[in-house]
């Protein structure tokens, strides 16, 4: 049975956005699959992790009746890959199988059942959406993501935590070492009181999906799930179970010790510095002076280095160690030209904001040098 007839890069696009969460080796064969379907005007593909699900659609692609099969993702997105762009591309259902052609190509392909293929169950999401500009959403969620743990036994740590409130969209991030927190205006949603914590998967396929653009997306927040429509992509995310940390605890009221340096010219003495520090601590020390930073490490070899960035500052002598890859992190991932540094004393947690700007925090805890 013919399925579609169409070009190669209308099929390609449509199955990128949703492969990103198909996990190559699974204990159960058909997650490794992506769901086919023709349904009415729309083309689309499905994938799910059982903890994920990402729907892309189109109506690119033109069939004659309705269908719903299921192939292997990657061997699907592997051959549209390797077919020169313009190809026409046919699938065709035979018995337990999809016959892919293009020109003299031919690829059958082995198919499980649609009807097996597991689906979110929509009902349990409420009727509270919010619309946010899709620049702005990507932004919030790349000034914390990198703070987020990665296999931590404190699984809620595993994610991003999303606070609706007071008109605000709020995102924070931790791995119990530092801590980041961004917050944008909502344009419609002051009513709105929620808060869930997103598992990291679903923050990176955000990330990897969302445009650099104006237009919306809709976010929508159920009972124990989340719901984000955008462009022509739906994604389901289960959310995770437990009690995120206090994050106003840990933000530290405002530092008398401050000052204000270029991004990038810090973020070059700490990758130099960072050449010599020790490669299982990765420390660094941070020598106040006035009108001086110092940047210092040292390894096991007794190598050292020594950096020097030239700043206005008139507060205390400071002598404070951190690790520099939670410094880097930091750095590399806000685009501002300039950060502001605040510092208690050699013992307190260092704060890092952007200079005008209170939407932005990032806390680390110093570390004995």
């Amino acid at each position: 049975m013919l399925l579609i007839q169409t070009d190669r890069e209308a099929l390609l696009k449509t199955l990128q956005a949703v492969t990103g969460i198909v996990e190559r080796r699974h204990t159960l064969p058909i997650l490794s699959n992506v769901l086919i379907e023709g349904k009415g005007q729309f083309f689309s593909f499905t994938a799910t992790d059982l903890e994920v699900q990402v729907k892309a659609d189109t109506t690119e692609v033109k069939f004659d009746q309705d269908f719903a099969i299921t192939t292997s993702a990657k061997k699907l997105q592997d051959i549209l890959r390797s077919l020169a762009e313009g190809t026409k591309i046919t699938l065709d259902q035979q018995d337990n199988k999809v016959l892919v052609k293009a020109g003299k190509s031919r690829f059958n392909l082995q198919t499980l059942p649609a009807e097996d293929f597991p689906k979110f169950n929509l009902s349990e999401t409420s009727n509270k959406v919010i619309d946010l500009k899709q620049k702005e959403f990507k932004s919030l969620l790349n000034e914390v993501q990198f703070s987020m743990a990665q296999q931590d036994i404190r699984y809620y740590l595993n994610g991003m935590l999303v606070v609706l409130r007071d008109g605000k969209i709020r995102v924070v991030a931790t791995d119990g070492h530092r801590l980041s927190y961004a917050e944008a205006d909502l344009e419609d949603g002051s009513a709105i009181n929620e808060e869930v914590i997103i598992p990291r998967k679903t923050v990176m396929e955000l990330l990897r999906l969302l445009a650099d653009s104006d237009e919306k997306i809709a976010i929508e927040i159920g009972k124990n799930q989340i719901k984000f429509n955008f462009n022509n992509v739906t994604l389901n995310s289960k959310v995770v179970e437990g009690k995120f940390p206090d994050y106003t605890k840990v933000i530290p009221p405002a530092y008398k010790n401050k000052f204000t340096v270029d991004r990038i010219t810090l973020l070059q003495a700490l990758q130099r510095a960072a050449i010599l520090s020790n490669e299982k601590f990765r420390g660094v020390r941070m020598v106040l002076t006035k009108d001086s930073v110092r940047v210092i490490s040292s390894n096991s070899e007794q190598e050292e280095a020594q950096e020097e960035v030239e700043i206005k500052y008139d507060g205390d002598p400071i002598d404070i160690g951190f690790n520099v890859s939670y410094l880097l992190d930091v750095l590399n991932n806000v685009g501002s030209q300039e950060i502001e540094c605040s510092f208690g004393d050699s013992n307190s947690s260092g704060v890092f904001t952007l200079p005008g700007n209170q939407t932005f925090k990032y806390v680390v805890m110093p570390m004995r040098i």
